[in-house]
């Protein structure tokens, strides 16, 4: 298991949160065209999928050379973003992407 995932995790919530957080620290959100609002809405799942793209798609080796990397993880986010796009809503996306890796991994098909 790799516990630096954690720290990553912790730094995606930090960087997202804040753009969630715009319509209750600004009291004019409301009035901003709908357009604007959904940029607002969006710019947090935007941020988290930048900062998981990284590590989807690049893998260190043992020397720390980076190098691309086709995997399962690819379907997992495929499928993440289907269903965020389909439903609206960030986590029946990202329960279905970490289903997927767990299951492929603990079968040893990854």
């Amino acid at each position: 298991m790799k516990t630096e995932l954690v720290w990553l995790a912790l730094l995606m919530g930090a960087v997202t949160y804040p753009w969630r957080a715009v319509p209750l620290i600004a009291p004019g959100m409301h009035r901003l065209p709908s357009r604007a609002q959904e940029y607002f809405r969006l710019v947090g799942p935007a941020v988290l999928a930048a900062l998981a793209a990284v590590d989807v798609m690049v893998i260190l080796d043992a020397e720390r050379t980076p190098s691309f990397h086709v995997g399962v993880e690819w379907l997992a986010v495929g499928v993440c973003l289907v269903l965020v796009s389909a439903r609206r809503g960030l986590l029946v996306g990202l329960v279905a992407a970490a289903l997927i890796t767990t299951v492929v991994r603990a079968l040893n098909l990854a």
